[in-house]
């Protein structure tokens, strides 16, 4: 069987007694993907490469799952079992942000320093989507994409709102948006993992900052979009000119374009 993550080098990466494996893949500035649920699927491979293609290092570190794994609904429910269980990810929490992130912050530390460029961007997806917020903390994160971010899992009308941050990390989040970072974010609308309330609650905080994509999936929508969609970016892209799904990866495309590989340009 051919391995569908033959392109990238398996490397690990470890932090005060915490290792993860990493794949990497191309050359210049880094990002940071950080996969979905049920893992890095060929899916989300294919979007890295996408950005690779841009003239980026990609870093794909594995957080749970069996890397280049199709999906399945066996295969999702599993993984998201063991994720919401995990003291890493902290699924439930509402003003605490996920302990995995000081672990992701230090990747993008190396990485900064390793693969050089003005910083370093991070794409969070589903159960990490928010996770690229927890690393504004850190200022080699310059260019932060939200995609899906679906924790806390919204149980309840406060996890509803939450954005899964600590008040000093929100506060750095604020601090830096200020200082000229934008925060992406993406979701469909009729997501019930990704609820309206969540992006409501970063245009408050965030302000301008913050550029939310919000693309219709309610019954009858112009693209057929199904009510159920989820992720942006990989299981429901469609690879259509004009096709909104491709317009949010290009906006994800150019702004690591323009704040990771023009300056140096």
């Amino acid at each position: 069987m051919d391995d569908p993550l033959d392109d990238f080098t398996l490397g690990s990466f470890a932090y005060r007694g915490v290792s993860h494996d990493v794949y990497r893949s191309g050359e210049g500035p880094a990002v940071i993907v950080i996969a979905e649920i049920p893992g890095i699927t060929p899916d989300v491979a294919t979007f890295a490469r996408r950005v690779r293609d841009l003239g980026c290092t990609v870093l794909m570190p594995v957080l749970f799952g069996d890397p280049g794994r199709e999906v399945s609904g066996g295969y999702v429910a599993k993984s998201f079992g063991k994720a919401c269980v995990s003291k890493e990810f902290a699924a439930f929490a509402t003003r605490r942000t996920a302990p995995v992130s000081e672990w992701l912050r230090a990747l993008a530390r190396h990485a900064h320093s390793a693969f050089g460029g003005p910083g370093v961007g991070v794409v969070g997806m589903c159960f990490t989507g928010g996770f690229a917020l927890g690393m504004m903390a850190d200022e080699s994160v310059i260019a932060p994409v939200l995609s899906q971010p679906s924790l806390p899992l919204p149980v309840s009308k406060k996890a509803r709102r939450s954005v899964q941050l600590s008040d000093a990390d929100l506060a750095a989040a604020k601090d830096r948006v200020a200082d000229g970072i934008c925060v992406l974010g993406l979701r469909f609308t009729g997501d019930r993992a990704v609820p309206a309330e969540r992006f409501e609650t970063l245009r408050r905080e965030l302000g301008d900052g913050f550029v939310g994509v919000e693309i219709d999936s309610s019954e009858g929508n112009p693209w057929g979009i199904p009510k159920g969609a989820h992720s942006v970016l990989t299981n429901h892209f469609v690879d259509e000119p004009g096709h909104p799904t491709r317009d949010a990866l290009d906006q994800v495309l150019e702004l690591f374009r323009t704040r990771l590989l023009e300056p140096a340009g």
